[in-house]
């Protein structure tokens, strides 16, 4: 057996009012196999008794682990995310976010440890166990039943997110990357955000297979799964109507303000992005777009994206 130490990893928990099944997530950081962990935490003002768990959490496994609860901006989850992982002292280090309603499978860490490359910039994500609120499987995660392999791109990040926020990790130089861009205001997902940000600066994306976690389906969920009927009615709607086209705005308002970060190729990506719905002709919208392979990574999403801009949706 090795004697080398593990590296340290550190999960990057976020909080708000997320008591009743908060105490599930914690035993399961302590049931993983990688035992090389700390925990920082951002409670966004929580009303209810996260705090108290928390602390007692820490209280009692500070011992092995580093611990440290942080007040977040208030300014919701990817504000909260964000600035967790920009925070002056959180360590220079792999890390993995989670959400404070799931459950992790013991093999978490250690799966995404094993496929973390240290010497570039690289954003891993897997796959889930849907359940209902007692934890009872539903479905399985989304990339199963894909059609078309999974190409991540920053044409495509411009676009579409891919990687899952719960199942995040990023190694040392992505979260460098991460710090370096800041804590921009007004987008919409963190985890779309960094699909983008390591994508747009060259870095690599790594999507596996294994299902990693329980993902908790009930009603305080901030954005639920996308699988199922009435997500696809979801997502067509936001496709065609003012939200969707709002969220790529603030994204490539973001990227813009981060332009130094990104490779030309992606630079000129993201002019294209910004040029489309500038132009008067619906054609010449949609022209510009598919000259630089922006597309989502489904025939019917892509068809919908053409037809949102045909519309002048985005």
């Amino acid at each position: 057996m090795s004697d080398v130490p593990q590296p340290r990893v550190t999960i990057a928990l976020c909080t708000y009012n997320g008591a009743q099944h908060l105490e599930a997530q914690l035993a399961s950081y302590l049931a993983q196999t990688y035992t090389a962990w700390d925990l920082w935490i951002s409670d966004d003002g929580s009303s209810d008794r996260t705090r108290a768990l928390l602390e007692a959490f820490a209280k009692a496994h500070s011992h092995q682990h580093a611990i440290r609860i942080v007040t977040g901006p208030q300014k919701g989850v990817a504000a909260n995310f964000l600035s967790l992982l920009c925070h002056p002292e959180f360590p220079e280090a792999p890390c993995a976010l989670s959400d404070q309603d799931d459950v992790w499978l013991p093999e978490k860490l250690a799966l995404g440890m094993a496929a973390l490359p240290s010497n570039h910039p690289c954003l891993y994500g897997a796959q889930s166990v849907q359940t209902n609120a007692a934890l009872v499987p539903l479905a399985r995660g989304p990339q199963r039943g894909h059609k078309r392999p999974m190409s991540p791109s920053f044409a495509n990040a411009l676009v579409q997110n891919i990687v899952s926020g719960h199942s995040a990790m990023l190694n040392a130089p992505a979260l460098a990357l991460v710090r370096a861009a800041g804590v921009p205001p007004n987008i919409p997902y963190h985890d779309w955000w960094l699909y983008q940000l390591v994508t747009g600066a060259g870095g690599r994306i790594i999507v596996r297979a294994q299902e990693v976690l329980l993902y908790r389906q009930h009603s305080q969920n901030t954005m639920g799964a996308n699988q199922g009927v009435r997500a696809r009615l979801r997502r067509a709607a936001q496709l065609f109507g003012a939200t969707y086209g709002a969220w790529l705005a603030a994204n490539t308002a973001a990227l813009r303000h981060v332009e130094r970060l990104l490779t030309p190729e992606a630079q000129s990506t993201l002019k294209a992005m910004e040029l489309a719905p500038k132009q008067i002709f619906a054609l010449k919208r949609l022209s510009t777009l598919r000259h630089h392979g922006i597309q989502r990574h489904s025939r019917l999403g892509t068809a919908a994206l053409w037809m949102s801009v045909l519309l002048g949706r985005c």
